[in-house]
Formats: C-alpha cells, sequence, structure tokens
C-alpha cells in the first residue's frame, strides 16, 4: 500500500478515535458534566449493533480503499501517457537528426560514383562527423543515467579560467566581448564536490552554446559566486534570446529551437547539462529576453573540505 493511501488509512481510523478521547477526557476532567447513561438492551440487539457499526466501518474502509486504488491508477496512467509522449518526441526529433545527414551522405556518395567531387567529399566528411558526435553524446547521456561519478573536491574557478582561455581562442570569439568574474574577497571560491571531467564538459556546453548563439559585438559573462550552501555559476550573453514557448523544452534531448536552426551541434548539448549538474545534486535555472539575451545558472552543492588558496 502507498504512503497516500496509509495516511488515509490512519486518518479515517484516528480522527474517530482521537474525538472519542478527547471527549473522554473532558468528561473525565469535569469541564464538562458527566451524565451516567443507563442502556439495557437484549444480547440480540448488542450483536446486531455490533455487526452495524463493524459493517459500517469495514464499509467504509473498502470505499476508501477502492478510491485511493483507483486515483494510484488514474496517477500512473497519467505519468505513463506523459513517458510515452516524451519518448515518441525524442524519437521523432532523433529520426529528424538522423535523415538529414545520412541524406546529405547518399548524395554525396552519389556524385562521387560520377567523378571526384571535393565539395561532395567535403561534404560527405561533414556529414559523418556531425553523426559521430551525435552519437558519442547519445552514449554520454545513456552512462550518466547509470554509471556511478567520482565525488572529489573540485575547484570551479580553475575549471572557469581554463574554458575562457579557450573561448578567446576561438575563432567565433571575434569582436566579442569576453569577461570572467571570480570572487577574491574575502574569499576565494569555495570548492564543490564531483567529478571535475563531468563539471569540465556541462560548463564548456554552457559557455560554446553563448558563443553559438552570439554576434559580433555581443558580450559574454562568466559569473561565479558562493550563495549560502551553493555555489553559482551564471553565463548570460547579449544574444539573440530565446522566446518564451520554446524555453521549457530547451532541456530535452534534440530540441532545436527556430533560432538554432542551421547552428552546428548534436541538439544534446543542454541535456548533458542538465543530467550532469542533477547527478551533482545541482539545480538548472534558465531567464531570456528575445532580442536581450539569456542567463544560465547552475547551483552546485558546496564541499564540505577546505576552499581552494
Amino acid at each position: 500500500m502507498s504512503r497516500q493511501r496509509w495516511t488515509w488509512l490512519a486518518l479515517l481510523v484516528g480522527i474517530p478515535l482521537l474525538a472519542g478521547l478527547a471527549i473522554r477526557l473532558l468528561l473525565a476532567s469535569g469541564v464538562i458534566s458527566n451524565p451516567v447513561l443507563k442502556l439495557t438492551a437484549d444480547a440480540g440487539t448488542l450483536a446486531f449493533l455490533c455487526g452495524a457499526g463493524l459493517g459500517i466501518l469495514l464499509g467504509s474502509l473498502a470505499v476508501l480503499y477502492f478510491w485511493l486504488d483507483r486515483a494510484y491508477h488514474q496517477s500512473l496512467i497519467e505519468v505513463q501517457s506523459t513517458a510515452s509522449a516524451d519518448r515518441r518526441r525524442f524519437l521523432q526529433r532523433l529520426d529528424h537528426e538522423l535523415k538529414n545527414p545520412l541524406t546529405a551522405i547518399q548524395v554525396g556518395l552519389a556524385n562521387l560514383n560520377e567523378g571526384a567531387d571535393p565539395q561532395a567529399l567535403e561534404s560527405v566528411k561533414a556529414q559523418s562527423l556531425r553523426l559521430s558526435r551525435l552519437v558519442s553524446d547519445l552514449r554520454k547521456l545513456a552512462d550518466l543515467e547509470t554509471r556511478p561519478i567520482e565525488h572529489a573536491p573540485v575547484d570551479l574557478g580553475k575549471i572557469l579560467r581554463t574554458l575562457i582561455d579557450l573561448a578567446l581562442e576561438d575563432p567565433r570569439s571575434e569582436l566579442r566581448e569576453i569577461s570572467l568574474t571570480l570572487p577574491q574577497a574575502p574569499w576565494p571560491l569555495p570548492l564543490v564536490n564531483g567529478d571535475e571531467d563531468l563539471l569540465l564538459l556541462a560548463l564548456h556546453n554552457l559557455v560554446d552554446n553563448a558563443l553559438k548563439f552570439s554576434e559580433p559585438g555581443d558580450r559574454i559573462e562568466v559569473r561565479t559566486f558562493e550563495d549560502g550552501s551553493s555555489v553559482v555559476v551564471e553565463v548570460a550573453d547579449t544574444g539573440p534570446g530565446i522566446p518564451a514557448d520554446e524555453l521549457p523544452h530547451v532541456w530535452e534531448e534534440l530540441f532545436r529551437g527556430n533560432g538554432a536552426r542551421g547552428v552546428q551541434g548534436s541538439g544534446l548539448g543542454m541535456a548533458l547539462v542538465r543530467a550532469i549538474i542533477e547527478r551533482h545534486g545541482g539545480s538548472l535555472a534558465l531567464r531570456s529576453r528575445v532580442d536581450q539575451g539569456t542567463v544560465v545558472t547552475a547551483r552546485l552543492p558546496l564541499n564540505a573540505g577546505t576552499n581552494p588558496s
């Protein structure tokens, strides 16, 4: 029996008992008068009253049980329906993601049969690489759901400095202003507990997304700070932003909004970020305004150890 059912059963039995006990205590304490009732009844009447009371009680319990059972199965059906819809949506996106590169490869191979075309070769190579990345990211996402992750002190400040250096070397960073804000006073950023490689991958995807969806003249800011028992990392940009109707789907596997059409990627980057942060006991938040920009906030629990020097 589920916890919800036990709760209702306890209320059904407990409330009358507690009410009776309360009345008994009030009568015994003299707060209200306690008349002596003299009742007489034959054995047959007493048997009937006991049977009626027991029948009412058992009937009430049966009604409650069937009601809870129906509610449970209804809830289970809704959960299964939602999961089924999510699976169909994922498979439709996967079909779309695989169909385009496979078509391009087939066309390229057909052109190769007619003669060595450098452009066709380059197209086949690019689409093969895209498929390879998609399969690799799918494997990472599947592994994250099952394999154990390392739990060791991690310096997010060090990771972010590395990522900013890499971003500044990226050709896409040209004419973009990229900055990193790390706390220094009164103490440096505390450590978090987790898998350094996975956290590096998650934060890299966030910074890489900011580069992908920004344009020359835009600004990208990476900010991190301590907030209570957490370390917060914000990746903000002044890019085109995300429409409100697309925001709930950003973390879904293979989701691509209208602004992502034609942008290179597997469509699994944000899903990987979500899986990694949640496996570390953290949380994510997303704020965005069209034509103004986007802020992604990752919150990770602090490590109980010492702070980085």
